[in-house]
Formats: structure tokens, C-alpha cells, sequence
């Protein structure tokens, strides 16, 4: 089995909406590389929108730390510094459990099937046959998935930007990495303790997942 292309933002109406999630995932992914200028004009033919929308994602993505304007020069992605991975991994180690745990502490009260389903298609993936930007976004499915579960919508929207933000660092040190397939794999057990409403295996897997990411990417640097 090989990836499809995931939809990570079904609820998405609007057209600032729309423009505010296709603009971020080039963001996330490098198609928009750190530093690069964003021309709103461009953004708007190639997204099919006008410029409000476009406009409009920015602002909130400016409020995502993934773009930032400067008067008279205009926008651009957001430089990225290495030391933001420490800072970034520091928030994750202590948000990543808990989401975890309250997903699982909730497991025996909402239906499991979808963590499961989840965890099933991964297992199944061929990842020598996975191209390693979309191993990426079956990762960032997972983690917003578990954060959907944990029922607490700010604690959901906090992690997907940090999760975004890290995200985005992992890219950029993707082709450098030798154990991207291990990596995404660790959600499969993930996955099941949290269904399973296993609240200190899911607790302790969710730290060691972050803390692992962590780990490869200080060994490559």
C-alpha cells in the first residue's frame, strides 16, 4: 500500500480558508523555502483565489510564525534557526503526552476506529515505495489526529502550530535522515495504546516520539 495524498483540513469553507491551508502546507513542506519572498499576486493565480483571501491567510499564518512582513519590503517565510528546535522539542515533550493521554483517558467513551484505521494503514504502507514528503504528511495526520482525540480544542490548536513548526524543520533535514521510515512507524504503537486507552503507554510513546525527533536531527546537524 502506498500513500495517498491525506486531506488534514476537511472542514475547510471559506476561500481564506482554503488559501490559508494550501499556502501553509508549501510552507511546512519547503515547496515555499525559509526566506523566500511570497508574492500574493502569484499565490492568488496559482490557488485559483483573489488577493483578500490570500492576503488574509497571510495575516494568520504571520500569527503561525511561518511568515513575517516587514513594511515596505513586503512578506517572506520565516528564516529558520536551529536553535528553535530546542525550544520548539521543550513545549512538545510536555504537550505531546498529555494530548496522548487525554486521547486515550476519552478512547473508552468515543469510538477508536479511526486511531485504528489509522495505525492499520501505516503498518501497511511500503515505505521503500513512500516518497519522503508524503511519509511527512502521514505523519502530520497522525499527530492531528491523536490531537482531535485528546477533546480539548485548545490544546488542539497549540500543538498544530508547534507540531507545524517542527514539521518543518524535520524537511529540512529530510534527505539527510536515514530512519524517516522508523520514525513515521512509531505511530503504529502509538496509535493502538491510545485506542487501546492505555493512558501511560500512550503518555510515555508521545514523549519518546518527540524526543527521538529531537535526537535525529542533532545527529545530522
Amino acid at each position: 500500500m502506498t500513500a495517498a495524498p491525506l486531506d488534514l483540513d476537511s472542514s475547510v469553507v471559506s476561500l481564506a480558508d482554503k488559501a490559508y491551508v494550501a499556502v501553509r502546507d508549501r510552507l511546512i513542506m519547503l515547496d515555499i523555502r525559509p526566506g523566500d519572498p511570497i508574492d500574493d499576486d502569484e499565490l492568488a493565480g496559482d490557488l485559483g483565489v483573489g488577493r483578500t483571501p490570500v492576503r488574509e491567510a497571510l495575516k494568520r499564518l504571520e500569527g503561525d510564525r511561518l511568515v513575517v512582513s516587514y513594511p515596505r519590503r513586503g512578506t517572506f517565510a520565516t528564516g529558520m534557526d536551529i536553535s528553535d528546535l530546542a525550544h520548539i522539542s521543550d513545549i512538545r515533550a510536555q504537550l505531546e503526552p498529555l494530548a496522548a493521554r487525554r486521547a486515550a483517558e476519552r478512547a473508552a467513551r468515543s469510538s477508536p476506529a479511526e486511531l485504528e484505521e489509522l495505525a492499520a494503514s501505516i503498518q501497511h504502507l511500503r515505505v521503500d515505495r513512500t516518497d519522503r514528503t508524503e511519509l511527512m504528511r502521514w505523519d502530520l495526520a497522525v499527530h492531528r489526529a491523536i490531537y482531535r482525540a485528546s477533546g480539548n480544542p485548545h490544546l488542539e490548536d497549540v500543538l498544530i502550530r508547534y507540531d507545524n513548526l517542527a514539521t518543518r524543520i524535520f524537511c529540512l533535514f529530510l534527505d539527510r535522515l536515514p530512519s524517516v521510515d522508523e520514525h513515521v512507524g512509531e505511530h503504529v504503537e502509538l496509535l493502538r495504546a491510545i485506542a487501546a486507552g492505555d493512558a501511560d503507554r500512550a503518555d510515555d510513546l508521545a514523549r519518546e516520539h518527540v524526543l527521538g525527533f529531537e535526537r535525529a536531527i542533532r545527529a545530522v546537524i
